[in-house]
């Protein structure tokens, strides 16, 4: 791909003009010209462009690297532009926008076709959210269409959390980035299909499966989400995400069994990283021992994790070695992004 100049804009999320701000106008306009436009969500930073636009779309996954048969999730400002996307809005749907909109929670309806194919990637259903993030209403809204966005980073790599993030791996990829500072979930949002009774959890995410059963009763999981060579139907699950450059491998065991297997490494020459929590830090002796969040609040883990696991490429280590976290809650999101980063590799004790 040709290089382009990418424009740096920063905005305050706290500007109660945000919508007129002339760096958000400016931002907005590279979306009307179907080019691609980096902006901050709650979760991630994503990676804008024109969602009714084929030439726009198709520029997402130049940018990032990313198979088009990956579907990508589309982000509106008010739920008016929600009735001009979908054939209809079932009832479990209305409960949880009500619920949990604006917010970390991605929706599957039926599309009516409006997006681009290349958005759905030919499926007959379309992913819906509504960012709980200043920057990212006011962008959508300025630019006056429904922008699909996958996270704003090279396929493969850990999702970004703070605009350095994006322009390390998109500077002169993509047209402009809009910084409003770093995002606070860390993890994606969740992604429930509405279109099936009961509805279908495909992405564990910034809202947990306690919170949504909550509110409509009881959900399934997708299969792909638990059992092995089963093909994923959400966005961003089909291939490896989330990696470090250094190969990493997540233990289910005590502190001891993870310093033998680190000191294993040690000893055989490699540089070795350790991610673990603020609490359990002290117990082990690596080259790397990076702190992602306290364990006591998996909020803080899921904030952090997407930075840990970028900071262990700084360093340049040879492995990394993981504590696991429990799967309840918003560990079962944690886990998976875990998972996905380590390709499935995992030694328990």
């Amino acid at each position: 791909m040709s290089r382009l100049d990418t424009k740096y804009w920063v905005v305050d999320k706290k500007d109660e003009k945000l919508t007129t701000n002339p760096q958000i106008q400016e931002a907005a306009l590279w979306i009307n010209k179907n080019e691609v436009v980096a902006f901050p969500t709650e979760t991630v930073y994503g990676l804008g462009a024109n969602a009714l636009s084929d030439e726009a779309i198709a520029k997402i996954y130049e940018a990032k690297g990313r198979p088009s048969d990956n579907p990508l999730i589309v982000h509106i400002a008010k739920e008016s532009q929600l009735q001009n996307l979908v054939k209809s809005i079932p009832e479990s749907a209305e409960k949880l926008m009500a619920a949990f909109w604006p917010g970390p929670l991605t929706i599957i309806f039926e599309s009516n076709s409006t997006v681009s194919s290349k958005v759905t990637a030919g499926l007959s259903t379309v992913a819906i959210r509504m960012p709980d993030h200043p920057v990212a209403l006011a962008l959508i809204e300025a630019a006056g269409v429904p922008v699909a966005a996958p996270s704003a980073n090279l396929s493969g790599k850990p999702s970004p959390t703070n605009a350095e993030h994006v322009l390390h791996d998109l500077q002169g990829r993509i047209a402009g980035i809009v910084d409003g500072g770093p995002t606070g979930v860390g993890v994606e949002s969740t992604v429930i299909d509405c279109t099936s009774t009961p509805a279908i959890i495909l992405r564990p995410g910034g809202i947990t499966r306690e919170e949504i059963e909550a509110v409509i009763g009881p959900v399934a999981v997708d299969k792909a989400l638990t059992e092995k060579g089963q093909a994923p139907k959400s966005p961003g699950m089909k291939y490896t995400h989330y990696a470090p450059k250094a190969p990493l491998v997540i233990v289910l065991g005590s502190n001891t069994f993870m310093q033998n297997l680190i000191d294993k490494e040690r000893q055989s020459g490699k540089k070795v990283g350790v991610l673990a929590t603020e609490e359990s830090k002290q117990r082990y002796k690596a080259d790397v021992i990076v702190a992602c969040g306290y364990r006591e609040d998996l909020k803080t883990v899921a904030r952090d994790l997407y930075d840990s696991l970028r900071a262990f490429d700084k360093e340049m280590v040879d492995i990394i070695f993981s504590e696991g976290f429990p799967r309840t809650g918003l560990g079962e999101a944690i886990m998976n992004r875990l998972e996905k980063a380590a390709g499935g590799h995992i030694i328990k004790e």
